[in-house]
């Protein structure tokens, strides 16, 4: 990558549970530029995962973003482990930052999955009956 594109790139991490929206901007070396979340938008519980406070969040980060002159962005969603699908912000957040003008480069789902569930009861021995 050219020291040109790599400047005006940036990472936005994406949190969506059904509860809440958080939202990272961060520089391609980790780096956080921006953090905003539903609760800063709104301080109704009930809202905080709605898509339309995505999109405020979405215009927040846009706002820090072109502030150091970032044009191209990775998205990276992350769902509450174990989950299939990302909570309703989600799309909200990558169609807003589209309309600001933003080049989205990919877009990943780095959902961590459970492998081989909690330990079983009973101890060394196993369960005596």
């Amino acid at each position: 990558m050219s020291k040109n594109l790599q400047e005006n790139t940036g990472i936005v991490h994406i949190f969506t549970s059904f509860n809440n929206t958080l939202v990272n901007l961060t520089d391609l070396s980790g780096h956080t530029i921006a953090r905003v979340s539903g609760g800063m938008i709104t301080k109704q519980d009930r809202l905080k995962a709605n898509p339309t406070v995505a999109m405020f969040i979405a215009k927040k980060i846009a706002e820090s973003a072109n502030e150091i002159g970032m044009k191209n962005l990775y998205v990276r969603i992350r769902a509450k482990t174990g989950n299939t699908s990302p909570g309703p912000g989600a799309h909200a957040i990558i169609k807003s930052l589209s309309r600001e003008s933003f080049k989205i480069i990919s877009i990943s789902d780095v959902t961590k999955i459970p492998r081989g569930g909690p330990k079983k009861k009973g101890g060394k021995r196993g369960r005596r009956v």
